[in-house]
């Protein structure tokens, strides 16, 4: 098989979206059932953190062992990417003694440096331009929740023509959706504070089709079907935190948003969340909410991921 990477949402096809949303329901059917299911014995994932996670290591460690793989933690604190050993180098001997490298780290460009230099598939777990993971656990979500056949099996066609509200910081999140938006036929409406606009050269956008800039979040929320946030400060941007409470003070959502969007419209979160902040404890906390839900996805969209990149269309 020739290698394949999931740095960035773009790297995939609409029809390979397709066959992950169907894959994952699968996996997680077969996670609820208790049905041991092991495509991956004897295969290794290295998990490269430079960023901290929860969510993350517990979804990919958890998902891999599900997979009958094993897992491999590594920090910048306890290897040679801490001691300034080109990451080329690294990456040059990592993949020849694992067969999959997840990497969560601050810029786009290391990840691709890895990956350029690795001999195995590289996925993104989150750098600060983008967060592909995320966006395909929220993806199958939404599927999930409103967007099945008749046989309960996801439906990326519903996906054409919705809408998906992202209210907040112009982040690594945003760039996601907007590529996930332009490939799967949905439309984004954006609004986020004077400043922290989402840089349409870093999302990679061809055509602006595919979303929608407002600057009062109460109308990109109008008629929504899905409204979904993230916390006002990312990680490694601390020192402007207090400066952000006050430019974001509009951007929390709350009931008023969600009123205005489709009656039936989901709320998501990627978390951690932060109650009161970019978003009232009554929306999180809600019937909309699905943001539980959306973070056991994480695992099984990523469990379906890893057979993909693995070992192709299996059946």
């Amino acid at each position: 098989m020739t290698i394949r990477h999931f740095l960035q949402f773009s790297d995939f096809s609409a029809d390979e979206y397709g066959w992950l949303f169907a894959r994952a329901a699968i996996i997680k059917k077969k996670f609820k059932a208790y049905e041991k299911y092991h495509p991956l014995a004897d295969r290794t994932l290295a998990m490269i953190f430079e960023k901290a996670s929860t969510r993350t290591r517990v979804s990919f460690e958890a998902g891999m062992y599900q997979l009958g793989g094993s897992v491999m933690h590594l920090t910048t604190g306890d290897s040679q990417l801490g001691r300034a050993e080109p990451i080329e180098d690294s990456a040059k001997v990592i993949s020849r003694m694992v067969d999959l490298v997840m990497i969560r780290t601050f810029g786009q460009d290391k990840l691709e440096s890895f990956a350029a230099h690795s001999r195995v598939p590289v996925i993104n777990g989150l750098t600060n331009e983008f967060h592909p993971c995320q966006i395909l656990a929220d993806l199958f979500t939404l599927l999930e929740h409103r967007g099945c056949d008749s046989q309960g099996k996801p439906d990326p066609s519903f996906l054409k023509g919705k809408v998906v509200a992202w209210v907040g910081d112009g982040n690594n999140m945003a760039n996601t959706w907007l590529q996930a938006a332009e490939l799967l036929g949905f439309t984004v409406h954006l609004s986020t504070p004077s400043g922290y606009e989402v840089d349409q050269a870093v999302a990679g956008i061809r055509s602006p089709d595919s979303y929608k800039v407002f600057k009062d979040p109460m109308d990109a929320c109008r008629g929504a079907h899905l409204v979904t946030t993230d916390v006002w400060t990312s990680m490694g941007y601390e020192a402007e935190n207090e400066e952000r409470r006050k430019a974001f003070a509009d951007w929390r959502v709350g009931t008023d948003m969600m009123r205005v969007a489709q009656p039936d419209a989901l709320f998501m979160h990627c978390l951690p969340a932060h109650r009161g902040e970019e978003v009232d404890a009554d929306v999180i906390d809600g019937p909309q909410s699905v943001v539980w839900d959306e973070a056991e996805n994480r695992m099984h969209a990523q469990k379906a991921l890893m057979e993909f990149l693995l070992l192709g269309k299996v059946t």
